[in-house]
């Protein structure tokens, strides 16, 4: 089977309420996986293993769950909303997708193959210092060397890292929940959700049909939307335009992100008739890859933009997003997302 064959069907087995049969040859191996980040984890705790302080405080954006779950889009919104209650944010990021794992600066002309897509994609949209690395210590330290006057860092992912100790964390899940609720390589944790006793609020990205109430119930948790209205041109004339532009037209819709659904529905909400193709998260796209959409349009995710910019040879639209966070009903009096994480950066208790 091939390697995309094989990305596409093991989440398939992992996002089902009951354990499915073809995973129970691997029960051992998550047990022993299990082990394996339960004494890392203790190891760091009692100081065998050793977790560094940066000079600003951090806010880690993370999850347990392999695969993207909507991280980006909540960085870019957390960043924004500091932005406006006067802080100086920088981001870090491992890279993901990248080569060799050493520390880089990311600007907007950076290429992907070298710093990672989502880092590129948010230094293109942020407007603040992004950096990558698979160390994220050193990552932020060079990050404030060069940037003295950032005054918070914001980690894409990094929630198992920790050799970076953090002041927040957030910890986000997709529509698909925590699936069958076992560890890798036999379901999509990363760690056992009890690791949600030591974070500070979860945030739910899509439908309610995948939440674990039980394993969440005491700490705030927040609903998230990404709205998208109009299309930007990916050949770089800064055109745009609405759905109705595109209806009535042969479409092709690609997406490598954590669930290519959420894009697909997207674009159904917006009443497109298209032509799906879903790709593993953070795909490596080539030419053949794109060749069905030379003759027709194509749509795509921001992510998808910034690796297949130089492949595109026809007709493509990119749909940016913005995150909208919410309270989940039910939880009056809570306070928001913002505030939950400017009491931690300010050292106080939510109210």
């Amino acid at each position: 089977m091939s390697r995309i064959g094989i990305a596409q069907r093991l989440p398939g087995c992992w996002y089902r309420r009951r354990l499915a049969v073809a995973l129970w040859p691997l029960l051992p191996l998550s047990w022993l996986f299990g082990l394996l980040a339960g004494v890392r984890r203790w190891l760091y705790h009692c100081g065998a293993l050793h977790s560094y302080r940066l000079t600003v405080p951090v806010v880690v954006v993370g999850n347990l769950t392999v695969g993207g779950s909507g991280k980006t889009p909540l960085v870019l919104w957390l960043v924004r909303r500091l932005q406006e209650q006067g802080w100086r944010p920088g981001i870090i990021s491992r890279g993901y997708g990248g080569r060799g794992g050493q520390v880089h600066a990311v600007v907007a002309s950076s290429v992907f193959s070298l710093v990672g897509d989502e880092p590129l994609l948010l230094a293109r949209r942020s407007g603040v210092p992004v950096f990558v690395g698979c160390d994220r210590v050193a990552a932020g330290r060079a990050l404030l060397a060069a940037h003295p006057d950032c005054d918070v860092i914001v980690s894409d992912d990094g929630m198992q890292h920790y050799r970076l100790e953090r002041t927040a964390q957030v910890v986000v899940f997709d529509s698909r929940g925590v699936g069958n609720g076992r560890l890798l390589p036999a379901g999509p944790l990363r760690e056992p959700l009890r690791r949600l006793s030591g974070v500070d609020a979860v945030v739910w990205n899509g439908p309610a049909e995948g939440r674990v109430e039980g394993a969440a119930r005491h700490l705030p948790q927040f609903d998230m939307r990404l709205v998208g209205q109009r299309f930007v041109a990916i050949s770089g004339e800064q055109s745009n335009c609405d759905a109705d532009f595109l209806k009535s037209r042969k479409i092709h819709a690609i997406a490598g992100i954590g669930d290519p659904r959420r894009f697909f529905s997207q674009l159904e909400a917006l009443g497109l008739e298209f032509e799906a193709h879903p790709f593993p998260d953070h795909h490596p796209y080539s030419d053949a890859d794109l060749a069905f959409a030379r003759h027709d349009v194509l749509l795509m995710t921001e992510k998808d933009a910034v690796k297949c910019e130089p492949l595109v040879t026809g007709e493509a639209w990119v749909l940016p997003v913005e995150a909208v966070i919410t309270s989940q009903p039910g939880q009056p009096g809570q306070a928001g997302l913002l505030e939950t994480i400017l009491e931690k950066l300010h050292g106080r208790p939510p109210a």
